[in-house]
């Protein structure tokens, strides 16, 4: 049942926290979604105490300690703590932070306060760091950035620039961004022309279906990377599975080939996700099969994507490539391929 007042928040929020000890490897994506659910109850110092918690953990530490600190800023904001949210986003726009989620909850956070100047500057950082040249592709977490770098620089009365024009090649909608993000929307509500009323109601009409396809992927979709020496262990235990992996190279190779493929039918969202094999082989038993199963390896790798295990793809061109090399995505996988 989906939790519609204060009291199912609380009640979600400590299911979560339940799992989060019965499930420690789970323990952060668990935490940050009962976090959510306190915020939505309005327990924000509970929210921050579960915040800080995955901070200071030593064992394991924090995946994601960019997103969860932009997350506590936020909600610090909102319950009168102002001085020290803007501490922390100062130190998060210094870091920087390497996920595209991180720089937009601190953008957001900046916009949804009047902070229109520090909100844009924030956006812009952020798609220079991720995207250091429009002529390069967008992953999935970024197109947003450019969306609300769009959104805030159309209330500011800017020009539009590279990113701008980007933003709305990217733009799938009905309702062209400039329109979505006019800022004398808000006069259109109060009019009493109906044509007004009912090009507005277009407008929504076209957001919310955005929104319902962003939400429609609350996670990658994902392919499955097994380091060399997690493969050699998975096909000592399980031979069955060499078919699937000749050799580690050319797992590598497939990989990258398959999330190629996707892309070009117009899959977005796509992720890879990493395995080992003793959590194989506890999903397995879950599943109550047999690790051998090929069948099971995709099933595997959606589990390891919903658990928040996903990292997005393709990386920067000049990020570290996905593989493990050490070498840059454009002059390792990132390279053309025939």
């Amino acid at each position: 049942m989906r939790p519609d007042t204060p009291a199912d928040h609380i009640t979600e929020a400590e299911r979560l926290l339940r799992t989060a000890a019965q499930y420690p490897e789970d323990r952060e994506p668990l935490f940050l979604r009962a976090a959510a659910h306190l915020e939505l109850a309005g327990a924000r110092d509970r929210a921050t105490t579960l915040y800080d918690d995955l901070l200071t953990a030593d064992a394991p530490p924090p995946e994601n300690p960019h997103l969860i600190k932009a997350l506590k800023a936020a909600n610090l904001w909102e319950y009168g703590h102002e001085a020290e949210a803007r501490i922390i986003i100062d130190g998060l726009r210094t870091a920087p932070p390497a996920d595209a989620a991180a720089w937009e909850i601190v953008a957001e956070t900046l916009e949804a306060h009047d902070e229109l100047e520090s909100s844009e500057a924030t956006f812009t950082a952020a798609v220079t760091t991720l995207l250091p040249s429009p002529d390069d592709e967008v992953p999935y977490p970024a197109q947003s950035l450019l969306m609300g770098r769009h959104r805030v620089r159309r209330l500011l009365g800017l020009r539009h620039d590279d990113w701008d024009v980007l933003a709305d090649r990217l733009h799938r909608g009905a309702v062209p961004l400039d329109e979505l993000h006019d800022p004398k929307r808000l006069w259109a509500l109060g009019s009493d022309d109906p044509a007004e009323l009912q090009a507005e109601i277009a407008r929504l009409r076209s957001e919310l279906g955005s929104y319902r396809t962003a939400l429609s992927r609350p996670f990658p979709v994902a392919v499955l990377l097994w380091p060399a020496d997690e493969l050699d262990e998975l096909l000592a235990a399980y031979p069955e599975l060499e078919s699937e992996y000749p050799t580690h190279a050319a797992h590598l190779t497939d990989l990258e080939a398959s999330l190629r493929e996707l892309s070009a039918a117009g899959t977005p969202n796509l992720g890879i996700v990493q395995g080992t094999v003793p959590s194989y082989e506890a999903f397995a038993a879950s599943e109550a099969t047999s690790p051998s199963n090929p069948a099971l390896l995709p099933q595997y790798a959606t589990t390891l994507a919903a658990r928040g295990r996903a990292v997005p793809w393709p990386p920067p061109r000049t990020a570290p490539c996905w593989c493990g090399s050490g070498a840059a995505y454009g002059d390792c996988h990132g390279t053309a391929q025939p």
